[in-house]
């Protein structure tokens, strides 16, 4: 079914806003004008939503365990957010881990991007697809699926390594811990990805999933104003991958070097093996050009 914004909006219900500015300002990414307005009319119905869900699922799940006379053992309930580089997938699940979080039934959520599991620099590299980063090829996918069937399975913690965007890079010194999670969040570009001939996929292991929608022509123009802001800002960092394009680089020049690797990288990979993943999701928020989320899809599963 659709719903318009207003639709949506009324299903929120009396679900309380907590959010102040100051900490949306927090959650935001970068050049991501989501406002609390959009937390109040889109999120908050959808952290509603997802509190049924989860509530539903553990349900099903001691019936199943009383079933087969097992013990009671926490399995976290895992959410995937999909949808292109720069359409706001990332403050997407940012703002769901902290309205999730305060529902007191399942206040332990936990957010792991996909770009952690990106192969290194290195081992791009030497397989020749540095160019093809963020394509399925460039992710450890065996270690992302391995990751998601253990936290699916009840694992009490996990080490999963750290992505860098500032150093472009896997972090050699550095690892994150997940501690078994109410609700876990993964987010990437390709979550949804359908699985090989007779293997798992990651989304094999979700309990639901978000697909961020926009058109095309949007979502260049946001990632052409989020590179030259980064340009401003991260990239003046010495430390940053792209520094040179803050120091050593004019603004236009810079400008056209992001608009090259939209059509040869960003697009290509959009439209060959993003897009195709959205009719699997689970509801789809399309945006408008303001990057403001106008209408919602959900599949009533």
């Amino acid at each position: 079914m659709e719903l318009d914004r207003s639709a949506w909006a009324a299903l929120r219900a009396a679900t309380p806003l907590s959010l102040t500015e100051a900490e949306l300002e927090i959650l935001r990414g970068t050049a991501d004008p989501t406002s609390l307005d959009d937390v109040r009319d889109i999120y908050l119905p959808l952290s509603r939503l997802l509190n049924l869900y989860v509530k539903a699922t553990r349900q099903r799940h001691a019936a199943v365990r009383g079933f087969l006379g097992e013990d009671d053992r926490p399995m976290p309930f895992v959410i995937g957010v999909a949808g292109s580089v720069a359409v706001g997938k990332s403050t997407t699940a940012r703002l769901l881990r902290t309205l999730l979080a305060q529902w007191p039934d399942h206040s332990n959520v936990e957010l792991v991007s996909t770009d952690n599991f990106l192969y290194p620099n290195a081992v791009l590299q030497e397989r020749g697809i540095m160019n093809r980063k963020g394509f399925p090829e460039s992710y450890d996918r065996r270690a992302l699926v391995r990751f998601v069937s253990e936290m699916k399975a009840g694992a009490a913690q996990m080490r999963i390594p750290i992505y860098s965007h500032l150093a472009y890079d896997i972090l050699s010194d550095a690892t994150q811990t997940v501690h078994r999670p109410d609700i876990l969040i993964v987010e990437g570009i390709n979550v949804l990805q359908p699985p090989p001939t007779g293997r798992l996929a990651v989304a094999d292991f979700f309990d639901f999933s978000i697909y961020v929608d926009a058109r095309a022509e949007s979502i260049r123009e946001w990632y052409l104003d989020r590179f030259l802001e980064l340009r401003r800002t991260a990239f003046e960092d010495p430390r940053s991958y792209f520094h040179a394009m803050a120091t050593q680089v004019p603004e236009d020049q810079a400008r056209e070097f992001a608009l090259r690797t939209w059509k040869s990288v960003n697009e290509v990979n959009l439209v060959e093996n993003i897009i195709p993943t959205r009719p699997r999701a689970t509801l789809v928020l399309y945006k408008g050009e303001d990057h403001h989320v106008r209408r919602v899809r959900l599949r009533k599963t």
